[in-house]
């Protein structure tokens, strides 16, 4: 287990570095010995081996440079989608059943999930 973790006390932001991970990915065969930097809030950096980051689903899925594409792509449809219909009048002007139908049946779940997390 001690192999599979390093921690560092610099300085960083955010909360994992996707972009450095995805890089990384595309640069190593995506086994079970690459690893990936994780970066916390509040400064700690962790380098562990991406199978122990896919033990998270949520790291999982922002790991994985392909499938979280199109969960961000509806996120941000309906972001635009809100901030356009925010301030209209009545409700009925509003095309919701247009936006539902903008979203695949089959990543309706995760669509939800990740908009739950980033507070939506």
């Amino acid at each position: 287990m001690e192999d599979d973790i390093e921690m560092q006390n610099e300085v960083s932001t955010g909360t994992l570095d996707s972009n450095n991970a995805a890089k990384d990915a595309a640069d190593d065969s995506q086994g079970a010995n690459d690893w990936v930097r994780i970066d916390s809030n509040d400064g700690f950096s962790y380098i562990v081996r991406r199978k122990v980051a896919q033990a998270s689903g949520t790291m999982n899925n922002m790991l994985d440079p392909h499938g979280a594409g199109i969960v961000t792509e509806k996120l941000v449809e309906y972001m635009c989608f809100k901030s356009h219909y925010q301030t209209v009048g009545p409700k009925e002007d509003i095309p919701v059943q247009e936006m539902q139908e903008r979203i695949p049946p089959e990543i309706v779940l995760e669509v939800l999930l990740a908009a739950d997390y980033q507070e939506m």
